[in-house]
């Protein structure tokens, strides 16, 4: 590098973000594209808008609803027990993640910032953070990349920092010699103008009521003598974290100087940063965004609306034409002085005209801005059944459905990308912190579903009763099937009677050296609701028709075989539906007589009936 130290280098690199690349022979330029599409979802003209130029902004209502079509819900993340043996500490781990964690750390918005980036602009950046929750990074923010590639190269973040939001980051050690800083924040605050640069390309300032400084945030590997200082070190590189400052000054001539200061400087591990993409553009930082792919809709719209205003604006004046020598004389003002109702004289040969004004064209303007509105829509995969528009008069339900479902394909293809993003974060950076909390116990109140209640009574009724069982048959005495049957009822009946709303516990250690695994779940998401229905009602009605066939059928194994094709062919899924094609259960009693016998051989020092011919499964132990 041809920098001596790191301002050089962030001067440079800045200098050079301005210019575009080129992608066989397309200029590109990450600034330039993020600015549209922001002026573009927002309804500005890259010119400048003003009250005589119209904007039908034709791209917001396209890409929300993109945001509403590829939403991940904080509830589709699993967190599981990767381990046969603990896999039931799943349950902990997901109620503890949905009631707790989440909320605390408010991953639901940062879901939504990423998900919104990539969708405005093609790519979602992502930085780890010393909390547990992620940060989503405005792609505004960026003072230079590599614009062919993010992640190969540094990455300089430019920040405008209030004198109390730079305070805070002492906490993070800014502003500490033992750190590398060359000052201290106070006196960079000190040095600080009224002043905040909104555009750095064009050098446009913006005088503000208050103090910012503006901080540069830095990240990649460079030279270690950025580091040190030392010119040695110029031939080594390290991966590294900078965060400086810059304030002008006068020099001895009198001269203006931006001279530059370190509040942080340090080596660093890994790259903090995770990029996800929309549509892969070869060769491109960025994919291909939701705004950007009805760039030219939106453009040729506005054409048309500023034409069409122009027309209006022409229709709308009264012309006249006179007839004869004398009336211009008479009337020079035309008939702005004139009452409502007036007479007016006319000689004789002389007579007023209206000229004709009437817009001709305007129906072809009209129609031009339907058709872009309608390649915007197919572009962005918007149809008018997504967006919530009525049918055309005699749509049969079914096609409109089937539009539907249809138009959400391109949308579930990126959320199903998406969601393996959002497995990364929270493998790489989210489950550690979560690990971290779990060790120190917690206990919370959670609302349980109706699934959630009925495994949580089974579970704990089944553990009530085989420690009944345990405990009666080490004593010495008798235990029947009727007993462990109404003491399971029993135990269900006090579980339930408190509502669902449950504290749960998680012990001090309990997930201690148990390894957890994250899959986000999108399947159910664009579900086709009322079809799944449709399908669960016909499945409800063959059951209910004939219960006693319906289940001595299911006992045959071709019969429950062929069942379970028509639920997967249908969509559904088998193992809803797992009780009813199952084997009738073995009687407990067998079990629990067996289990007597095996403890009085114990006792009497023969080897136990139970050793030689195990359970079944179906018993209970």
């Amino acid at each position: 590098m041809n920098n001596s130290n790191i301002f050089e280098y962030v001067e440079t690199k800045e200098a050079q973000f301005n210019n575009p690349i080129d992608i066989n022979g397309w200029q590109w330029s990450f600034k330039d594209h993020v600015k549209t599409s922001f002026y573009y979802k927002h309804g500005r003209l890259l010119g400048g808008n003003d009250d005589n130029t119209p904007v039908k902004n034709i791209t917001r209502p396209i890409v929300n609803l993109q945001y509403r079509a590829e939403d991940i819900d904080v509830k589709d993340v699993v967190i599981y027990v990767d381990d046969p043996d603990s896999y039931h500490l799943s349950f902990l781990v997901k109620k503890y993640h949905d009631d707790v964690f989440v909320l605390d750390n408010d991953l639901d918005t940062f879901f939504d910032e990423v998900k919104e980036s990539k969708i405005d602009y093609g790519g979602g950046l992502a930085k780890k953070m010393a909390e547990a929750r992620p940060e989503r990074v405005d792609l505004q923010s960026i003072a230079f990349c590599d614009q062919s590639d993010m992640m190969t190269a540094p990455i300089g973040l430019r920040h405008n920092y209030s004198p109390s939001e730079l305070k805070d980051m002492e906490a993070m050690g800014w502003g500490n010699p033992s750190n590398g800083a060359t000052i201290s924040i106070d006196d960079l605050i000190e040095l600080a103008e009224d002043k905040k640069v909104l555009d750095p390309e064009t050098g446009v300032e913006n005088e503000t009521t208050g103090t910012y400084v503006e901080i540069y945030e830095i990240h990649g590997v460079l030279p270690k003598s950025y580091l040190t200082d030392k010119i040695d070190d110029e031939k080594d590189y390290k991966r590294q974290m900078h965060i400086i400052g810059f304030y002008h000054t006068m020099d001895d001539k009198g001269v203006d100087v931006r001279r530059g200061v370190h509040l942080f400087r340090k080596e660093e591990a890994e790259s903090p940063f995770k990029l996800h993409k929309r549509d892969e553009v070869y060769s491109r930082t960025l994919g291909y965004g939701g705004i950007e792919e009805i760039f030219e809709d939106q453009v040729w719209t506005n054409y048309d609306v500023i034409r069409m205003n122009d027309l209006l604006d022409a229709a709308s004046k009264t012309i006249l034409k006179g007839i004869g020598t004398d009336i211009k004389t008479r009337y020079p003002n035309g008939l702005q002085d004139v009452d409502n109702l007036q007479i007016l004289e006319l000689g004789e040969g002389e007579d007023l005209l209206p000229i004709d004004t009437t817009p001709r064209s305007m129906a072809l303007f009209d129609k031009d801005v339907a058709s872009w509105e309608q390649h915007a829509q197919r572009v962005g995969s918007a149809t008018d059944p997504l967006l919530g528009e009525p049918a055309p008069s005699g749509t049969p339900f079914r096609a409109q459905e089937r539009q539907v479902i249809e138009g959400k394909g391109i949308h579930e293809y990126r959320r199903g990308k998406f969601a393996r993003f959002l497995e990364e974060i929270y493998r790489d950076w989210i489950i550690p912190h979560i690990m971290t909390e779990l060790s120190k116990g917690a206990k919370f109140l959670s609302e349980l579903s109706l699934e959630e209640m009925r495994y949580v009574v089974d579970q704990l009724a089944t553990a009530e009763a085989n420690k009944f069982v345990k405990e009666q048959i080490l004593s010495g005495k008798q235990v029947t099937a009727q007993q462990v049957e109404t003491l399971k009822q029993k135990t269900r009946e006090k579980l339930v009677k408190g509502g669902n709303k449950k504290f749960v516990e998680i012990l001090k250690g309990e997930f201690k050296n148990k390894p957890l695994r994250v899959k986000v779940s999108i399947a159910g998401k664009g579900k086709d609701l009322a079809g799944v229905t449709d399908k669960l009602v016909n499945i409800f009605r063959q059951i209910i028709a004939n219960p006693e066939g319906f289940k001595a059928a299911m006992q045959i194994p071709e019969m429950a075989r062929t069942f379970n094709d028509i639920l997967e062919f249908s969509g559904m899924t088998p193992a809803m539906y797992a009780g009813l094609t199952a084997p009738a259960p073995v009687e407990t009693e067998p079990a629990i007589q067996q289990l007597q016998q095996a403890v009085q051989e114990t006792q009497q020092g023969v080897k136990p009936e139970l050793e030689r011919q195990p359970l079944s499964a179906n018993q209970t132990p």
